[in-house]
């Protein structure tokens, strides 16, 4: 698909992602100049109505959420075996991704996570739609830290049957709702519970329910509840245990009604955490914090892969950008004491004095080689502050503020408003020394061509101007001119002075002179016509094919263009020479009736004429003008003369 256009405007630059039912690519609205996404389901599915409607109810159902934190659809077609949806582009990562590369999240990034998923899932519930398939693979994490709920390919309306056609149930194993499983319906609370999972999910790095088959999994859900997190993760809060207890209850009247309710009580759970409790790392990190495993200083500064930038409203519950890094990694724990030398006899003293001592010396060690990993892993060093799509005051306080200097560039961006920030060097949750710099870019806004003016001049010298510009010469076409020479420009699209995106085509109208009548030639011999033709400015080309024709054969039986048709000079007139009249068999017809044998003589190809006596004519044909047999030319006219007397 790459560098195909889908309906003459979309034009596919690069795969994203492939799944079991479509592949999502980057592509080119050329009509509207932006970049975005376009899902394509895959063309062996396309025959099958049933996917092709759920492909169709994703659009129509995504283009009645008008939310920010929905990935947006914008159109949706067909072009020959290509079903597909026009989509927003979200560049960055999905809520997998993270969790692979991280395993468990920090509550206060894990809650940052959800509450716009909830915010998003919210407003599809007001808006009678339930999503069917929330998992990590459908949260997108933008680069800018944006959160936002992708593939409404499953939603339903709340009150129609959500039951499959097949009796299957859609959805995925991990994420399914009990009632799912056990009565195949769907209402809010199914994308409850699905929510519940994943923040079981990002709190403790691993699914709540595993088997070595999805049957395990299933039979989970159905009779063993969703463990507190804590259990896995010791030391996380209760409030966290009872959130993710609310939201996966088997049974579906205990949850909340639906993510709005949720949304509220995370907010609630949220507000009686200590900022201890939300900024707890989990063990994993707390290990690499201690230990030094080498996995970059950005995997104990950052929670997400790509740094957060602005937060979104309130009302969306995302604030990225506040959870989504540690000041610094924590100090290494305090050294353990001296162990106390045991009671006994007075000879099982003799070596405590010299244990303790070593002790002592160890734990001392401890502390300065602590402290001094500490220093060059962190005193010396902080960490880049998120500044992307921060305008350049923002950006350039935010850095000062962290004690950095800063130095600025520019570049295009098609993404990017301009004059905000598209990149950082070091990029955003890097390490970087406290006196340190930071280069950011600043977008220019989308690059952009000016189209020359070329009017008049000739072909080849407008087309070096225009990719000069930074354009392409796009279709060419032509028209006739009496005041412009033949082959220069007439006019162009866009028009001179508007601009465009590098490489966009232009094109351009052409002059075909001034028009002149083509002569007649036919029935001349080619040599003939081709001096006459000459003489008016036209050059000649003799068609291979020959045709059966009332003209001499060997002379001009057609010609293209025709007798009073306009061509420019220069242009080619194609002569098609006669193979002369066809010969045809004369069908017998002596002895026939008038009408009979009119009838086989017209439907051999000739014309008929009767010649019938004065007197007493009888309906009999007594002759012929060609003898049945013989050959006469297609369309001759053939005589029967009729018998008479009494």
């Amino acid at each position: 698909m790459v560098g195909h256009t889908l309906d003459g405007r979309y034009r596919v630059e690069a795969r994203i992602a492939v799944g079991g039912m479509a592949t999502v690519y980057r592509a080119l609205d050329t009509r509207l100049d932006r970049v975005l996404a376009v899902k394509v389901m895959h063309p062996g599915l396309a025959a099958d109505t049933a996917f092709v409607e759920r492909f169709i109810r994703e659009a129509k159902s995504v283009a009645r959420l008008d939310h920010p934190n929905v990935v947006g659809v914008y159109d949706q077609g067909t072009d020959g075996p290509y079903v597909y949806l026009a989509m927003e582009y979200v560049p960055g990562c999905t809520l997998r991704d993270v969790l692979r590369e991280r395993g468990a999240l920090q509550p206060r990034a894990a809650l940052d996570i959800l509450e716009p998923v909830l915010a998003a899932l919210g407003a599809a519930h007001l808006a009678g739609l339930v999503h069917r398939d929330m998992k990590p693979e459908n949260v997108l994490i933008g680069d800018d830290g944006r959160v936002k709920v992708a593939d409404f390919g499953l939603v339903r309306a709340v009150d129609t049957d959500t039951t499959a056609s097949t009796g299957s149930v859609l959805g995925t194993v991990s994420y399914l709702a009990p009632e799912q499983l056990e009565h195949g319906t769907a209402d809010p609370r199914v994308d409850v519970y699905a929510c519940g999972v994943v923040l079981y999910e990002m709190l403790t790095g691993a699914k709540p329910h595993t088997g070595s088959t999805p049957a395990q999994v299933l039979y989970q859900h159905l009779h063993a509840d969703v463990p507190p997190p804590s259990a896995a993760v010791p030391g996380l809060a209760a409030g966290l245990d009872g959130l993710v207890a609310d939201a996966t209850a088997r049974d579906p009247r205990l949850r909340p009604a639906d993510a709005v309710a949720l949304l509220g009580l995370a907010r609630a759970a949220r507000a009686e955490l200590s900022d201890e409790q939300l900024d707890s790392m989990p063990p994993q990190a707390l290990t690499d914090a201690v230990t030094g495993r080498a996995t970059g200083p950005e995997d104990r500064t950052s929670v997400l892969p790509r740094p957060a930038a602005r937060p979104l409203p309130e009302e969306d519950g995302d604030r990225l950008n506040r959870t989504t890094r540690l000041e610094h990694p924590p100090a290494p724990p305090a050294p353990p004491a001296p162990p106390v030398p045991p009671a006994g006899p007075r000879g099982r003293f003799r070596q405590a004095p010299r244990r303790g001592v070593l002790a002592a010396v160890a734990a001392l060690l401890a502390v300065l080689i602590g402290t001094g990993v500490w220093y060059v892993n962190s005193g010396q060093f902080t960490t880049v502050p998120a500044v992307l799509d921060m305008t350049r005051d923002k950006a350039e306080k935010t850095l000062d503020d962290a004690g950095l200097g800063v130095r600025t560039k520019e570049d295009f961006s098609d993404t990017v408003e301009r004059g905000h920030v598209i990149a950082a060097d070091p990029a955003p949750g890097k390490r970087i020394r406290n006196t340190g710099k930071v280069t950011i870019t600043l977008s220019r806004g989308p690059a952009r061509a000016e189209v020359p003016n070329v009017v008049g001049m000739p072909f080849d010298e407008a087309k070096k101007k225009i990719e000069g510009a930074g354009l392409t010469v796009g279709e060419v076409g032509k028209q006739f001119s009496s005041e412009t020479p033949q082959g220069s420009v007439l006019a162009t699209d866009p028009k001179p002075g508007e601009q465009r995106r590098p490489e966009a085509p232009v094109a351009l109208t052409v002059s075909k002179g001034a028009p002149l009548d083509v002569p007649d030639v036919r029935g001349m011999s080619p040599d003939a016509a081709t001096a006459a033709l000459r003489d008016k400015g036209f050059e000649t080309k003799v068609s291979e094919t020959q045709v059966f024709s009332d003209r001499a054969k060997g002379s001009v039986a057609e010609q293209s263009p025709g007798t009073g048709d306009k061509a420019a000079k220069g242009d080619t007139v194609t002569l098609t020479l006669s193979k002369g009249k066809e010969m045809l068999p004369v069908p017998d017809v002596t002895g026939k009736n008038e009408a009979e044998a009119k009838r086989l003589l017209t439907g051999a190809g000739f014309q008929v004429k009767v010649d019938k006596p004065f007197f007493f004519p009888q309906d009999s044909v007594e002759s012929q003008s060609v003898k049945g047999g013989e050959q006469a030319a297609k369309g001759d006219t053939i005589t029967i003369k009729l018998k008479g007397g009494l």
